[in-house]
C-alpha cells in the first residue's frame, strides 16, 4: 500500500481527534483530560510546559474559557501512526479564525505527550 493510501485511511486517529474535537466543542474538559491523557501527561506549547492530570485541567478550563465557543471549519492536513497523531486544522472561536497544530505521542491509545500551536 502506497503512503497516499495510508494518508486517506481512517484510524483510530480519526476517532481521537474526533472524539478531541467533540469533547472541546461540548466544554467538557475535564473528561476530555481523563479520557485523552495519561496521569503523567505533559503539554507543551510556546506559551509554556504543562503537566499532570489536574495542571492540564486547569489550562483547558482557562484555554476554553478564552475561546469561547469552538467550532472546527476544516482537518487540513492529518498523519498518523500507531503511537503518534499529528494534524492542523482550521477553526472557529470567539476570537476570530486561527489555524491550530497538534501533535501526540500516545501509550495505551492515551497521549504521553501533547504539542501545540496556534497561529
Amino acid at each position: 500500500m502506497d503512503s497516499d493510501s495510508l494518508m486517506t485511511q481512517r484510524g483510530w486517529g480519526h476517532r481521537f481527534f474526533d472524539e478531541q474535537i467533540a469533547l472541546l466543542e461540548q466544554d467538557r474538559t475535564d473528561e476530555l483530560i481523563e479520557r485523552h491523557y495519561q496521569p503523567d501527561a505533559v503539554l507543551v506549547s510556546f506559551q509554556g510546559v504543562v503537566r499532570g492530570h489536574e495542571a492540564l485541567k486547569r489550562h483547558f478550563r482557562s484555554y476554553m474559557q478564552k475561546l469561547g465557543k469552538l467550532t472546527v471549519l476544516s482537518l487540513d492536513q492529518f498523519a498518523e501512526t500507531e503511537d503518534t497523531l499529528f494534524f492542523e486544522a482550521s477553526v472557529l472561536t470567539s476570537l476570530g479564525e486561527v489555524r491550530v497544530y497538534d501533535a501526540f505521542v500516545l501509550r495505551d491509545g492515551k497521549a504521553t505527550h501533547h504539542f501545540t500551536g496556534i497561529k
